[in-house]
């Protein structure tokens, strides 16, 4: 059931919202503040994704990506210039946390250029790897291009400069 909060609904994405969830991610893409994927990406992961509405119009989307027992991304988190400042990103946040805790995650991991947007919400900076050698050889096998960014390897390097590396426990 969508909830609402400051005149924002949030939901599970349908997909019929791929379409605007990519046009909200052109100019970000653009900018090199998201990476750009095809539109078959984010119809095989539609599932994973929660939309903020505000007046009826799909404003917002993020992803939440389980990547092992107790880990998982917060993923391509955006909000349409016009819909920044009314909570939006906040209440997809908030709503993406509930879904991890749903699932029993325990920490959850970001990859962003908005290093003070989720430190407010309980994010803090890290350095080198958030797993265990015997998970990370184990997340290496992934053909999953955000599970390469997570791991930091080289062939994603292009893709992350400039990103800080962030994680919240729950």
């Amino acid at each position: 059931m969508p909830e609402a909060a400051g005149g924002v609904v949030v939901r599970r994405a349908r997909t019929s919202d791929i379409r605007t969830i990519r046009d909200i991610v052109r100019p970000h893409a653009e900018s090199r503040v998201l990476v750009s994927k095809d539109a078959v990406t984010y119809y095989e992961a539609v599932q994973q994704f929660r939309v903020g509405e505000v007046d009826g119009r799909v404003v917002g989307f993020g992803a939440l990506h389980v990547m092992w027992e107790d880990l998982a991304e917060i993923r391509t988190l955006a909000v349409s210039p016009e819909a920044k400042g009314r909570g939006v990103g906040s209440r997809l946040l908030e709503a993406l946390v509930q879904d991890a805790r749903e699932l029993g995650v325990e920490r959850l991991f970001c990859l962003t250029f908005e290093v003070d947007f989720f430190a407010r919400h309980g994010f803090e900076v890290i350095e080198g790897q958030a797993v265990e050698p015997e998970v990370y050889a184990e997340l290496v096998r992934s053909y999953d291009e955000g599970v390469a960014e997570f791991l930091d390897l080289e062939r994603v390097k292009p893709n992350t400069l400039g990103n800080t590396r962030m994680l919240r426990t729950l």
